[in-house]
């Protein structure tokens, strides 16, 4: 048998690598609008949001934390190893997909995981009902709040500035688009470290290094630092699907998807609901696109962005459930 703190020292590293892979998928959703507007270069669109993805860490509380430590399984009824597979599925599924380019919700992945090993090593009872219901709904819920949201506000700036002169337009929201990155950002970072936080936090109090479940400082800290570094490290490819494949967008339109966004993300992490923030952005983008014309959407690139959104869960909790009984029977935990 391994060590508990031994299991729960890799236990970390998996989280925190699973952090950076968060970022570094996720990376897209808070520029990619920034980026295909030309308003700022990649690397300088990185760094901004990798900073206030940092910043968030001392902006909000820490409801989203626990309810992805404590809302989703029964901690009391789950070891070390859960966590441990559930994470190598959700990493496995992260980097996997990044490296195809494809926008994919990070946060499900680690939810499916979660979920699976626990189901293999405890049953059906292990599972918190109305946690895992709340988060299943938001995942159609996300987007259709995303697209209604983007569509509702870009209307809204149209007619406030519907008498401007369209080149003047253009030019004002390049700046003004500076602000709606940062706050979606600021909203990505509160609402995606957090679920690393809670589970590292679940890794040290079902090790026995806490008695509560309470977030350690250092906890907060390392799980927004890592998703910043891999923000700073941003896949191109990704940036790529979400900024130009989905619907071409102009500074104005950049400006409209990620306040929208901002505001659904925002709100979600006040009430400790972790929401996909690849869900909502996209679907914001959509709505400004609908806005401009339905024609204007690349529906079939929508399409299979929302299969990979539907199997998220299940695959990730299937190769979870196989993982840790292969563990299971290799090492005889």
């Amino acid at each position: 048998m391994i060590e508990t703190p031994i299991l729960v020292a890799f236990g970390i590293a998996l989280a925190l690598a699973f952090d950076f892979g968060n970022g570094l998928n996720d990376a897209a959703n808070a520029i990619s609008t920034i980026v295909a507007t030309r308003v700022l270069s990649l690397r300088a669109a990185v760094v901004l949001s990798a900073f206030f993805n940092f910043v968030a860490a001392f902006a909000f509380s820490t409801a989203v934390a626990e309810t992805m430590g404590k809302g989703v399984v029964d901690p009391a009824a789950i070891n070390v190893y859960v966590v441990i597979t559930g994470l190598v599925s959700a990493v496995l599924w992260v980097y996997g997909l990044s490296w195809l380019g494809m926008p994919i919700s990070a946060s499900h992945a680690l939810i499916g995981g979660l979920v699976g090993a626990s189901i293999a090593a405890a049953g059906w009872d292990v599972v918190n009902a109305g946690g895992l219901m709340k988060i299943i709904l938001f995942i159609f819920l996300a987007p259709i709040l995303g697209m209604v949201f983007g569509y509702l506000f870009s209307l809204l700036v149209r007619i406030i500035i519907k008498r401007m002169p369209p080149e003047k337009v253009q030019q004002h929201f390049k700046k003004i688009q500076l602000l709606s990155v940062s706050v979606y950002s600021l909203g990505h970072g509160a609402n995606d470290a957090q679920k690393t936080m809670g589970i590292i936090t679940l890794l040290l109090f079902i090790g026995g290094f806490i008695d509560s479940f309470q977030v350690p400082a250092w906890v907060i800290i390392a799980s927004h630092s890592t998703i910043a570094i891999g923000t700073l490290a941003g896949g191109w490819a990704v940036v790529k699907t979400m900024g130009t494949q989905i619907t071409k967008l102009r500074p104005i339109d950049g400006f409209c998807a990620e306040t929208a966004g901002a505001g659904v993300i925002i709100g979600s992490s006040v009430f400790g609901i972790p929401v996909s923030t690849t869900h909502v952005i996209t679907g914001s983008i959509s709505g400004v696109g609908v806005m401009n014309r339905t024609t204007a959407v690349n529906w079939s690139i929508a399409k299979r962005i929302v299969y990979a959104w539907f199997l998220t869960i299940p695959l990730t909790a299937i190769a979870a459930a196989a993982i840790y009984l292969a563990l299971k029977v290799a090492i005889g935990f």
